[in-house]
């Protein structure tokens, strides 16, 4: 097949949020075309806030991302606390830890076991798997659920927090409903070892697939990061600090994309599971380190299909790290606190791990509180150029494989950045004409 000719054009890519599209030409054996493209109309949350008092921002920069709305949650009120020389109080860091690994079970969860594993079954979509492993489907339900109601706990509601606010939180979670969320996460960790050992047995499918790249994430010297942390880079020894990530992501336009690309120190780096694991594996618990071992990730690795096994590993991670949180809360005793706040003019800079990579918030206020700037940087849009450099590897090491199975590898690996397309549009090109 060196000499086939073939043309590939998926409108869209399904299984992700958002609209990708995928377009291929070969000649006679030559690479003619591989574009990723992304066609999605722009969104302009950081004009939506310009203008809106400090109280308004983080419940409308929430709305960037139906998914994500707690990671946004937290870079917003991150940011605007930076702005204001606000500390919170450790009962509230550890409130929002909780309540960000919640997001975390929610879309990893989601993302691997419903839109993932029916490549590795080689179906179309979950819907089979009802019928032929229905008690897995049904597992993957329950675990879905829980994460589900530990946000509802925490935060309010589902999505899009409402109890999270500048400075800590207009309501706390009963300790009765922290000691039954804790049982039915103990009793979780139970359920995601039988879904692993159902999962192990067709990850062998995954594709053998290298293409070395920079891989940027936060980095904490505490912890494997999530919530805090400074920028690290695989190529840079030094950590960054995260107010000045603009020396990082250098978001450039691209003519095929309305969502702008990045790039650091190479040109194009990895935000999300894999880098995050790559940069941090060795502060996980001995428990998900063993998982993914058992996986096959063990130690750094360069093959972006192994982001859902990274994926795993932090879910596990999660599930320990929530009854960590639960400990700490309920040994310390729930406070009442004082979340008010002074106004000040300033910037300031806010960053958090959200399930597909390392999310920026920056606003600038004035002294009244009221935001008169304001730029967001979304995980996908950091990796857009870095899908672009693996697919272009990818048919040339798979073209020799026809048409029907490049193009469903090359679905595949879009899939396996979990991208959340809509979320990163945010540039418009406006041309005037006479």
């Amino acid at each position: 097949m060196s000499g086939e000719t073939m043309k590939i054009d998926v409108h869209h890519v399904t299984r992700v949020e958002g609209h990708g599209n995928i377009e291929v030409d070969i000649e006679h054996g030559q690479i003619k075309k591989v574009v990723w493209e992304v066609p999605e109309a722009p969104r302009f949350f950081e004009a939506m806030v310009v203008g809106r008092d400090c109280e308004q921002v983080a419940p409308i920069t929430s709305r960037i991302c139906g998914i994500c709305s707690i990671g946004h949650t937290f870079a917003s009120l991150k940011a605007t606390e930076a702005a204001f020389g606000i500390q919170i109080s450790e009962q509230t860091r550890k409130l929002r830890e909780l309540l960000l690994h919640g997001e975390t079970l929610q879309s990893h969860l989601l993302h691997v076991c419903y839109l993932v594993v029916p490549d590795l079954f080689r179906l179309n979509s979950v819907v089979p798997l009802v019928y032929t492993h229905k008690d897995v489907v049904l597992l993957v339900t329950k675990l879905h659920r829980l994460a589900n109601e530990l946000c509802d706990i925490i935060g309010g509601r589902t999505t899009h927090p409402i109890r999270a606010v500048i400075n800590g939180f207009t309501m706390l979670p009963k300790p009765k409903e922290l000691v039954e969320l804790r049982r039915r996460l103990v009793e979780g960790i139970e359920d995601l070892k039988k879904l692993a050992e159902v999962v192990k047995t067709v990850a062998g499918n995954l594709p053998k697939f290298v293409r070395e790249t920079e891989y940027v994430s936060l980095a904490d010297t505490r912890e494997y990061a999530f919530y805090d942390g400074d920028i690290k880079s695989s190529d840079v020894a030094k950590p960054i600090p995260v107010n000045e990530y603009l020396r990082v992501t250098n978001e450039f336009i691209i003519p095929q994309s309305t969502a702008k690309w990045t790039k650091f120190n190479r040109d194009a780096y990895f935000a999300g599971a894999l880098a995050r694991y790559n940069n941090n594996y060795r502060q996980l618990t001995p428990f998900s380190l063993q998982v993914g071992r058992e996986f096959g990730l063990d130690g750094i690795s360069y093959n972006p299909f192994m982001n859902n096994v990274a994926q795993i590993v932090e879910t596990v991670f999660a599930f320990e790290k929530s009854i960590e949180a639960i400990d700490w809360l309920l040994g310390n005793g729930l406070k009442e606190e004082d979340n008010s706040f002074p106004r000040r003019a300033g910037r300031g800079v806010g960053a958090v791990e959200v399930p597909r990579g390392i999310l920026f918030h920056d606003y600038t206020y004035d002294d009244k509180g009221k935001c008169v700037k304001a730029n967001c940087i979304i995980p996908t849009n950091q990796n857009h150029a870095n899908i672009q450099l693996d697919l272009e590897k990818v048919v040339r090491e798979f073209k020799h494989e026809g048409k029907d199975e490049l193009q469903f590898k090359l679905e595949m690996l879009v899939r396996a950045y979990d991208p959340c397309i809509s979320c990163s549009t945010h540039f418009l090109t406006v041309k005037f004409t006479e």
